[in-house]
């Protein structure tokens, strides 16, 4: 298959498709670099390419640039989520293109980065789509009991004062929400859906008011608990893990890793004076 690249692992297979070489070539030597031998990798030009390769490996995340010629990347998206509930799918785009992106919200992305995005940014939203991945559970969007924000403000403001306020009120429901509910299974759908708004306007609505995107500033505030956790040394590794939302040990590991540059065991040991010998 043209452009493909081939990465030896039966758990799990990632999509890139974007029609600028230099970008898929970056983003496969990041992924390569940092996941080494959990992914394979597969490359795609266009949109078109894309579903093909996918309905051939029925790959388990699929990265879409969404300016593409052709089959843009939004066309391919809904073929290939027609083709699985399951995939995890990450959309690319070089401008803030927030209302285009409103035809991805049937497809459920998990979530959509700036081009170029940074590093950490890329890295952390492929963590939680391996993680994902591997769990082979589709989240189900929904919203059963949402929670809807007294966002009309009335009174005798500007529309530009009124608009300010309703954003800090969201951003201080969506805060307190996180802090309240980080140790469960959530996503950015989940909160999303507890607020009434579309995955697309919120995740724009995120990175425009916490400067990050939502998986990174989760895992942040994760991470920030199990450090306070490591603290007392008569609970191991693998339960802080549990109580801060990471189920799998393993994965609770490596996203410590990522973010403090040691393992929670090593991270227990210079700070606590002790080691409990897990999460190596």
């Amino acid at each position: 298959m043209r452009g493909a690249i081939i990465l030896r692992n039966e758990r799990c297979s990632i999509l890139i498709a974007d029609d600028e070489p230099i970008e898929r070539m970056v983003i496969s030597k990041t992924i390569r670099n940092y996941f080494q031998e959990e992914l394979e990798i597969f490359q795609a030009e266009n949109g078109r390419e894309a579903i093909e390769i996918f309905n051939k490996q029925k790959c388990d995340i699929v990265l879409l640039d969404i300016s593409m010629p052709g089959i843009d990347g939004l066309e391919a998206a809904e073929q290939i989520r027609s083709q699985s509930n399951e995939c995890c799918i990450i959309f690319l785009t070089a401008h803030d293109e927030f209302d285009f992106a409103k035809r991805a919200i049937k497809v459920k992305a998990l979530d959509y980065l700036l081009k170029p995005s940074a590093k950490e940014e890329l890295l952390a939203v492929l963590e939680e789509a391996v993680y994902l991945s591997g769990r082979k559970s589709a989240r189900e969007g929904g919203n059963s009991h949402g929670i809807v924000c007294p966002m009309e403000n009335g009174g005798e403001q500007g529309a530009e004062e009124q608009e300010a306020v309703k954003k800090r009120l969201l951003t201080g429901y969506v805060s307190e929400y996180i802090e309240a509910h980080y140790m469960e299974d959530i996503s950015l759908q989940d909160v999303a859906g507890q607020f009434n708004y579309s995955d697309a306007y919120f995740c724009r609505f995120f990175k425009q008011n916490f400067d990050k995107n939502f998986i990174m500033y989760l895992s942040e505030i994760r991470i920030n608990k199990a450090r306070e956790l490591l603290s007392d040394i008569t609970v191991n590794v693998k339960d802080i893990g549990q109580r801060v939302g990471y189920r799998d040990s393993s994965y609770f590991t490596k996203v410590f890793k990522r973010v403090t540059g040691m393992t929670p065991s090593e991270y227990r040991y210079r700070y606590g004076n002790t080691d409990d010998g897990v999460g190596r």
